[in-house]
C-alpha cells in the first residue's frame, strides 16, 4: 500500500507544481502581451469611431482574450491538458507491457496448481515499478489465487476484480478533470454576469447617447462566454480520448490474462 500511496503523493505534487507554473506563465503572457495589445487595439478603435461614426470595429483576438475570466479559463484548461498528457504517457507505458511475454508458456502447456509458485516467482522478480502495473498485478493475483484454491474460476474472478478495480481507480482520477471541465464554463458565465452588470451601470449614459460603456460591458459578457465554451469543448474532447485509452487498456489486459494464462490453467 505504501508504493501506491507514494506514487499518488508524487503525482499530486507534480500536478500542483504544474498548476503553479502554468499560472505564472499565463499571467506573465497576459501582463506582457495580451492586455497591452488589447489596450492598443481599443485606443485605435475608439479613435476611428470618433472620426467616423459609421466605423465598424473588427474583432480583435487580443480584446476577446483580455479579461480576467478568460485568463482563469486558459490557466485551468492548460493545466487540465497537461495532467491528461501525463496520464496518457502512464497509460502508454502500461500498454507497452502487453507486448511482453511474462510467463513464457509454450503452446499447449498446462499449468497445474502446484506449478503456480514457479510462475509467481517470475512475476515477483520484476522491478517494483513494473510489478505495480496492471498486467503484472493481474497475473500475480490470478496465479496466487489458483495456487491457493485450485480453482480456475476463482483465478479468473480474481484477475477480473483487479482489472475492474483498476478501471474504477482510473475513472476516479478523472474527477478533478471533470471538475475543471465544469468550472471553465462556470467562470465564463461569471464574466457574463459581470459584463451585463457593468452594462446596466452605464445604461444612463446610453440614454444620453454614449453607448461605449454599454458595448464594453456586453463585450466582456460575450467574450468570456465564447472563450469558456470553446476551452470547455477542447478539455472535454481530450478527457474522453483519455478515458477511451484507459478503458481499452483494461479490456486488453483482461484479454491478455485470458489468452496467456487462464486458458492454460488445468486442475487434475
Amino acid at each position: 500500500a505504501r508504493g501506491p500511496m507514494r506514487k499518488n503523493n508524487r503525482e499530486f505534487l507534480i500536478e500542483l507544481f504544474a498548476l503553479l507554473a502554468i499560472t505564472i506563465v499565463v499571467h506573465a503572457i497576459y501582463t506582457a502581451v495580451i492586455r497591452p495589445r488589447a489596450a492598443a487595439d481599443l485606443a485605435v478603435q475608439q479613435a476611428a469611431m470618433v472620426q467616423d461614426q459609421s466605423y465598424v470595429a473588427p474583432r480583435s483576438f487580443w480584446i476577446v482574450m483580455k479579461d480576467w475570466e478568460q485568463e482563469a479559463c486558459v490557466i485551468l484548461a492548460a493545466w487540465a491538458i497537461v495532467v491528461m498528457v501525463m496520464r496518457v504517457q502512464g497509460t502508454r507505458r502500461s500498454r507497452r507491457l502487453l507486448e511482453r511475454d511474462y510467463l513464457h508458456l509454450p503452446e499447449g502447456l498446462r499449468v497445474l496448481p502446484e506449478d503456480s509458485r514457479e510462475y509467481l516467482r517470475q512475476v515477483e522478480s520484476l522491478p517494483p515499478v513494473e510489478r505495480d502495473q496492471l498486467l503484472p498485478r493481474s497475473l500475480h493475483t490470478a496465479l496466487e489465487r489458483f495456487g491457493a484454491t485450485r480453482s480456475v474460476q476463482d483465478a479468473s474472478a480474481a484477475a477480473r476484480n483487479v482489472c475492474q478495480m483498476e478501471n474504477e481507480r482510473l475513472d476516479s482520477e478523472l474527477s478533478m478533470i471533470r471538475f475543471v471541465a465544469w468550472a471553465i464554463p462556470a467562470i465564463g458565465f461569471i464574466g457574463t454576469v459581470r459584463g451585463i452588470g457593468d452594462s446596466l451601470q452605464q445604461a444612463h449614459k446610453a440614454i444620453e447617447g454614449d453607448v461605449s460603456g454599454v458595448t464594453a460591458g456586453l463585450g466582456v459578457a460575450f467574450n468570456s462566454t465564447l472563450i469558456a465554451l470553446v476551452l470547455s469543448i477542447v478539455v472535454m474532447f481530450f478527457m474522453h480520448q483519455l478515458q477511451l485509452l484507459q478503458e481499452r487498456l483494461v479490456l486488453d489486459t483482461e484479454n491478455y490474462v485470458d489468452d496467456r494464462l487462464l486458458r492454460r490453467l488445468h486442475v487434475r
